[in-house]
């Protein structure tokens, strides 16, 4: 494609982007929930992939929930705009409530480092900025595959008191410095990650290519771990704020504590099933990035930290701990 029509384009999209912020989230809503019919009756290959991923978790057909998620997932990236176009103090606001924010003041009364692990499930790009309008957090950052989506992004995610680290060895080294500085980080734990950056864990009954890195990061001396997401209200209502604390303790050890995280995930997404990117390829293997480039569907998130970006953590937080040991780093061939 010439440079000049890409430009075009560039414009172009940026251009309706603006507009529809300017739209509020009911129609927002109501537009994407027919963009996630048309995307499920337009792409067979996306349709199979979320039909049999919900199958596979509910070990049921369930048609309800099957056209509730059909429609949340167009209502998901139809809600980009508002999330990263409207003033901070608006998104925020469009949170109504938010239940467990207890659990955090809890871990700043202790002086802990906070993790705060969120899944895609309802609207997963708000809680970040949620969190920001209170306290300081860092997120994981890596610039999208589309170029036209980059300075939206960023601009939408420079909210607040939110701080990127991107995701390469220099990120993983601010994460953990981050949490060994008592503050909090937020990442996405359910991307399917890069070879050497993960290991197999179930996932729903089903072997996962699962990444170390939240379980490594949960390992730093002092962190707290806390699961959350913004549950997506009826209507263009807003939503629910939700931070839950872990059923589960970590181990210590790296495959267990992956697996007792993907336990997590599921508890959280069981709670409301039609949120949840049923339409994401979680079960696919690990590729390398330019395979992943070109594999991956319209909508798919990925931030794949490199295998070696991984192992810092565990060297970095067996600088100042005893617990850490080197049969803790694993490192690529």
């Amino acid at each position: 494609m010439p440079r000049h029509f890409r430009r075009i384009l560039f414009v172009l999209f940026q251009t309706l982007f603006r507009l529809l912020s300017r739209l509020p989230l009911s129609w927002l809503h109501r537009i994407g929930g027919w963009a996630g019919w048309l995307t499920y009756k337009t792409s067979p290959s996306y349709a199979r992939r979320l039909r049999e991923n919900l199958f596979n978790a509910l070990g049921r057909e369930d048609e309800a929930v099957l056209r509730a998620a059909i429609v949340e997932a167009g209502r998901q990236a139809l809600e980009l705009p508002f999330i990263w176009g409207r003033p901070a103090a608006e998104v925020v606001a469009s949170a109504v409530r938010t239940k467990g924010w207890e659990l955090v003041e809890a871990a700043r009364a202790e002086g802990a480092g906070i993790l705060f692990i969120t899944p895609h499930l309802g609207c997963f790009e708000i809680t970040a900025q949620c969190i920001a309008a209170k306290i300081p957090i860092t997120v994981l950052y890596r610039p999208p595959r589309k170029e036209v989506l980059q300075p939206l992004m960023e601009a939408g995610r420079a909210r607040g008191q939110m701080r990127t680290a991107p995701a390469d060895l220099s990120g993983v080294r601010k994460l953990v410095k981050t949490l060994r500085s008592h503050e909090a980080v937020g990442m996405l734990p359910d991307q399917v990650p890069g070879a050497g950056e993960g290991v197999w864990a179930p996932f729903f009954g089903r072997p996962a290519w699962t990444m170390t890195l939240a379980a490594r990061l949960a390992a730093v001396k002092g962190v707290r771990v806390i699961y959350t997401w913004a549950e997506r209200l009826p209507r263009g209502e807003g939503y629910v704020f939700r931070l839950q604390a872990p059923t589960e303790a970590l181990s210590g050890e790296l495959e267990t504590d992956v697996a007792i995280i993907n336990r997590e995930v599921e508890r959280m997404i069981l709670q409301c099933p039609q949120q949840y990117l049923w339409g994401y390829n979680r079960y696919k293997g690990p590729r390398r990035e330019r395979e992943d480039e070109a594999a991956d569907g319209e909508g798919e998130v990925a931030a794949r930290v490199d295998g070696g970006a991984a192992s810092a953590v565990s060297a970095h937080a067996g600088a100042s701990t005893a617990e850490a040991s080197s049969a803790d780093v694993e490192r690529r061939p």
